[in-house]
């Protein structure tokens, strides 16, 4: 290894200038790796996997910064995913906005941990002041409501499925999970879902111990929205059988469609019977930024608690998500004093410790990057982003819906179209095939039992001149096979 290595940060100029060096050094790595717009370089999967396994794992003798660098600019780089080309549009996977680039530099420098306040004092204290704000935007109350970030949607609404069940059983069987683990009706209770919802619903209920049969899929309309009498019928029948209905996820973006589903006509439902209704917003919690589209989730405020995903519309890097949740106390299912960690008598002098909130202990400093995000761009500057997005999805619809090529079969509400040549399923399979390999990448799913092509339309820097030459490209590749 080479002594110009420094191993850690320091007061050093020395180190500050050969750490400056490093990072520039980076960059040039990453800007040279691609020359062209396009998302993916096309390599055949057998040959990248040749490729990477000859770099071996573990030297004996360190090979040194620039060595490395090297190696990783030659073999990784240009084969890495580009996600901010606008011919990449395949999944809620954003490119990020560039100061955010910038704040996990910070983040990855000071290396600050979420769990307790002496591990990172401005962190948490800016953890805390978003997750205020957060809740404000969203329109929870400014006192009682709580929160804190996640690794990701799934860690949301998976904290938000335990808060519920920990909460039902202590209202209904005056019963401490916490305490006593699972009561003995457990196996009867039942969580409420649209059935195209985030697979996550199904692993909460596993992790509880409850099972896949505990979680009740409700049918959708047209519009692949829930199905509201079909939900009432759901909780008649299941009451009458004897079973606890404690908690309904309202979708606002399903993964495929840009869904939302009525939380107003679930909220009512919910009131009735008792349960916890969360809002599953991983997706399209990022309308609320827009002054066009905010309507289309103006009701997310009913529910009981929200996902939010910033690595989704908000264009922040992986990961980043907030579970928020209107009653704080139902958080407290998490909280567990450790005399290393979180002491209650520094609590009671003011120092903060979050590991309370949250199902995890190590948590990185992520609510640096939606303050990076916010302050630079502002409600205007990220209105200007969603509001591209939304009309994006809306041009590409209206282009091929009226097209004989195209069959589309559910118009957009957030940034997601599924759409499929009318040619059939194993065409519809050859074009991604064939696309991927010229570098545009698009998405592949499937509606009832028909294979389906998908455009998720993040990128604020895609015109409509790229999805006409993209529709024209998948035209064309369709009449060849």
């Amino acid at each position: 290894m080479s002594a110009a290595d420094p191993l850690l940060l320091s007061d050093s100029k020395d180190v500050q200038d050969r750490f400056s060096q490093m990072i520039r050094e980076t960059l040039s790595a990453v800007f040279n790796s691609y020359s062209d717009d396009s998302a993916f370089s096309g390599i055949d999967p057998y040959e990248l996997r040749q490729k990477i396994g000859d770099l071996g794992f573990l030297p004996q003798k360190g090979k040194g910064f620039e060595e490395v660098l090297k190696e990783t600019e030659r073999t990784i780089l240009p084969h890495m995913l580009r996600t901010w080309s606008t011919k990449y549009m395949p999944h809620l996977h954003s490119p990020v906005l560039t100061e955010t680039i910038c704040s996990e530099l910070i983040i990855a420098c000071f290396n600050d941990s979420m769990d307790s306040w002496d591990q990172g004092p401005a962190a948490t204290e800016l953890e805390e002041s978003m997750v205020r704000g957060l809740n404000g935007l969203f329109g929870f109350p400014e006192e009682g409501s709580d929160g804190c970030f996640t690794s990701g949607g799934s860690q949301s609404n998976i904290s938000a499925i335990i808060a519920a069940r920990d909460w039902y059983c202590m209202n209904r069987f005056n019963w401490d999970v916490k305490m006593n683990g699972l009561p003995p009706e457990y196996t009867r209770m039942r969580v409420y879902t649209s059935e195209i919802s985030h697979f996550s619903m199904d692993k909460a209920s596993h992790i509880l111990g409850m099972g896949y049969r505990a979680v009740r899929k409700i049918p959708v309309d047209s519009r692949c929205r829930i199905d509201l009498r079909a939900f009432e019928r759901m909780l008649e029948e299941d009451v009458a059988a004897g079973l606890f209905p404690y908690c309904a996820v309202a979708t606002f973006g399903t993964t495929d469609f840009g869904s939302i589903d009525d939380a107003e006509g679930m909220r009512e439902l919910c009131d009735r019977y008792g349960m916890h209704l969360h809002a599953d917003a991983a997706y399209g919690s990022g309308l609320i930024m827009s002054q066009q589209y905010k309507d289309r989730i103006k009701s997310i405020s009913l529910c009981d608690s929200i996902t939010v995903d910033f690595h989704k519309m908000f264009l922040l890097p992986i990961s980043c998500s907030a579970i928020l949740m209107k009653d704080g106390e139902r958080l407290k299912c998490f909280e567990l004093h450790a005399d290393y960690l979180n002491r209650e008598e520094d609590e009671e002098d003011g120092y903060i410790n979050l590991v309370g909130k949250s199902m995890q202990t190590t948590r990185r400093f992520d609510a640096l990057k939606v303050f990076m995000a916010f302050q630079t761009r502002g409600i205007d500057g990220y209105g200007r982003i969603i509001d591209t997005a939304v009309g994006n999805a809306s041009y590409f619809y209206q282009r091929i819906a009226s097209d004989p090529a195209f069959i589309a079969p559910v118009e957009p509400e957030l940034s997601s179209v599924v759409f499929a040549l009318a040619s059939g399923d194993e065409v519809n399979k050859k074009v991604r095939r064939a696309l991927l390999s010229e570098g545009t990448v698009i998405g592949q799913t499937v509606m009832d039992g028909r294979v389906m092509l998908k455009f998720t339309l993040l990128n604020p820097n895609l015109g409509h001149e790229r999805i006409d030459s993209i529709v024209a490209r998948i035209k064309e590749l369709g009449s060849q096979f």
